[in-house]
C-alpha cells in the first residue's frame, strides 16, 4: 500500500537500543543490556504489521523506540521520511499527534482518580482542543469503541478489563493518530474478550486506514489482525514476511516452535501434530551467545551456528529469513534434521 510519496510512513534503520544495567558484583562496571540489536523493517500507510516473540525479547523497546519513549542508541527511526531523533520539542509535540501508544495492562494505563471523560479528553487539552470539543469528541470516541456515553462520568475502577481496554484505545486515538503502536493489548485478558478487543482493532484499522505495529506473543492475535509478521529473538528479526507465509510454513526453527505451541481445537490433530520443544532458558541479552543467537536452544543447530552469525535473507517473495540451515542444500545436514526429530 503506497500512497505514492515514495516512501513508507515508518521506518525502523539498523535500530538499536542499549541500556546501562548495574552489575552484580558491585565493584563492577555498569553492563550493558542490548535490547535491541539492528532491526529493520517498514510499514506502508494503512498497514498492520505483527511483531511477535516471547517475554524479553525487545518487541516493547522497539515500539517504544519507534514513537521516541526511549531513545535510541543506533540506526535510525524515521516517520513519514523525517528522522525522529533529529525532532525539537515542537517538532516532537506535534508528531505526538500523528503516533500513538495503546499500552499492554489496562488497569495500569488508567489514572484511577480521573473519570473517563478525563482521562480519554487529556490528550486533546494538551494539545489545546477547546472545551466544548472536548466535550464532544469523547461521546464520539467512547461510541467508536462500543461504551456508552454514560461511561464518560465513571471512574476506571466501574469497569471490566475488556471495558477499560476500551477507553485506552479510545484515548490512543483522540488527536486522529495516523500510527499507533499497540503492545500487547489482549494479553491481560480474560480469553472470551481477546476476541473482542481484536475484533475492534481490526475494524478500527480498517475504517480509519490506521498503520498499526501490533505487538504480541500469540499468534492467534496475529492470524486475525495482521497481514504481514515479523519474528523477533533476543534483540533480532529472525523471520518477517506475509502472514499466509509465515504461519502457513515457517523457515526459521524458532518460528516453527513458537507455532507448535500454539494449542489445535482438535483433539484428534493435536495428539498427532509434532511438537518443537525448546531446550534451556532465553540467553541474557547482556551476554548474548556468539554466532547465532538461537543456536544454545535450536533442535536443529550445527557447528556454523556457534560461530557465524546469520543475516536476513530471501526466501520467497518478499518474506526474509535469519538461518544458516537455508543455505544448506537438501540431505546436507542428516544428523542435525534428525536430532530436531528426535527432540520434537
Amino acid at each position: 500500500m503506497s500512497d505514492g510519496s515514495g516512501h513508507p510512513l515508518v521506518e525502523a534503520r539498523d535500530l538499536s537500543v542499549e541500556f546501562r544495567v548495574s552489575a552484580r558484583n558491585w565493584l563492577a562496571t555498569r553492563q550493558r543490556l542490548r535490547a535491541v540489536d539492528g532491526v529493520s523493517f517498514a510499514l506502508a500507510r494503512g498497514e498492520t504489521l505483527a511483531l511477535v516473540g516471547e517475554s524479553g525479547c525487545g518487541k516493547t523497546t522497539v515500539g517504544r523506540a519507534l514513537l521516541r519513549i526511549v531513545e535510541p542508541s543506533g540506526g535510525a527511526v524515521l516517520f513519514d521520511g523525517a528522522d525522529v531523533s533529529s525532532f525539537d520539542r515542537r517538532e516532537l509535540h506535534a508528531f505526538r499527534r500523528r503516533a500513538q501508544m495503546i499500552f499492554q495492562d489496562p488497569y495500569a494505563a488508567l489514572n484511577p482518580r480521573m473519570k473517563v471523560a478525563e482521562i480519554v479528553a487529556e490528550p486533546l487539552r494538551a494539545h489545546g482542543v477547546g472545551r466544548g470539543e472536548r466535550r464532544e469528541r469523547v461521546h464520539e470516541l467512547l461510541a467508536r469503541v462500543g461504551l456508552p456515553g454514560s461511561a464518560a462520568g465513571r471512574f476506571p475502577n466501574a469497569f471490566s478489563g475488556g471495558q477499560r481496554q476500551r477507553i485506552v484505545i479510545a484515548r490512543a486515538l483522540a488527536l486522529e493518530p495516523e500510527f499507533i503502536v499497540a503492545d500487547e493489548p489482549v494479553s491481560a485478558l480474560d480469553v472470551s474478550i481477546q476476541a473482542q478487543i481484536t475484533n475492534l482493532l481490526r475494524d478500527l484499522q480498517d475504517e480509519l486506514g490506521l498503520t498499526l505495529l501490533l505487538i504480541a506473543h500469540d499468534l492467534a492475535v496475529v492470524r486475525h489482525v495482521a497481514p504481514r509478521v515479523a519474528v523477533m529473538y533476543l534483540g533480532r528479526l529472525v523471520e518477517i514476511g506475509a502472514r499466509e507465509q509465515v504461519l502457513a510454513e515457517p523457515r526459521h526453527p524458532y518460528t516453527q516452535a513458537l507455532l507448535s505451541a500454539v494449542p489445535i481445537p482438535d483433539p484428534p490433530r493435536e495428539r498427532a501434530r509434532r511438537r518443537i520443544v525448546l531446550a534451556g532458558d532465553v540467553p541474557s541479552p547482556i551476554d548474548p551467545p556468539p554466532g547465532c543467537r538461537f543456536h544454545t536452544r535450536c533442535p536443529f543447530a550445527f557447528e556454523r551456528c556457534r560461530v557465524e552469525e546469520p543475516q536476513l535473507q530471501p526466501v520467497d517473495g518478499a518474506r526474509l529469513a535469519a538461518c544458516h540451515l537455508l543455505d544448506a542444500a537438501p540431505g546436507a545436514l542428516p544428523g542435525a534434521v534428525a536430532a530436531g526429530r528426535e527432540r520434537g
